[in-house]
């Protein structure tokens, strides 16, 4: 499939990031999404604590990183922006798609803020594009629903529109229950649920009452 522009250079930016992780490490800490609590991270040369806290631009920057100890994060990432970022890109036009994926993103972070604010023992730095990704995982279940796409493990064929409830709702219970604790579950769901009101906000439906110009996706 011939990725449009802006798809594009997601995937360029996010794989850029990556590479600048390996090289500069804790330099680009302050990039990731902290907890409004600062957070002990170590010792600077002067021997005085060094603590890492919350900063506006982190709600968009973090989710252009990914776990630099391994190659999964980015790589699963990856493949579902370029399987379901570069279709909604050619139906909405690159700045509706863009609009749309940076606000999933920063809904995330907002969610996940509101979790580690709630829960302050599971405070900690989060990255990665997983929270855009949701919320283009969900616009794809509800404009492509009965679309048959294939999970990667397992190999299981399925409905978009299946594949994202199944996401939503494992989402879901992983976080209420803690399970895989080192994922953030909340900022997925948050993505889902920002990206479900701007699809909402752009069809003028409740809890928006105003048509606005243009279709949302067709």
């Amino acid at each position: 499939m011939h990725l449009p522009k802006v798809t594009r250079n997601l995937l360029w930016i996010i794989a850029l990031v990556y590479l600048a992780q390996q090289f500069l490490g804790d330099a680009l800490m302050p990039f990731m999404l902290w907890p409004f609590a600062d957070v002990f991270v170590g010792t600077g040369s002067d021997g005085l604590p060094v603590s890492m806290g919350f900063q506006p631009w982190q709600l968009l920057t973090y989710g252009f990183m990914h776990d630099s100890s391994g190659f999964g994060h980015l790589f699963f990432n990856g493949i579902a922006l370029y399987q379901f970022g570069g279709r909604l890109e050619e139906v909405w036009g690159g700045r509706r798609y863009l609009t749309f994926f940076l606000v999933c993103v920063i809904g995330a972070g907002i969610c996940q803020l509101a979790f580690m604010t709630w829960m302050p023992e599971t405070a900690g730095p989060t990255i990665g594009a997983s929270g855009g990704v949701y919320g283009l995982l969900l616009a794809y279940g509800m404009l492509f629903p009965r679309e048959r796409v294939m999970l990667l493990i397992p190999p299981i064929p399925m409905s978009a529109r299946t594949l994202a409830i199944v996401f939503g709702a494992l989402s879901l219970l992983m976080g209420v229950t803690g399970t895989a604790g080192g994922i953030a579950h909340f900022a997925h769901l948050g993505g889902m649920l920002f990206g479900w009101l701007l699809i909402r906000y752009w069809s003028g439906q409740a809890p928006f009452t105003r048509k606005r110009k243009g279709p949302w996706g067709v």
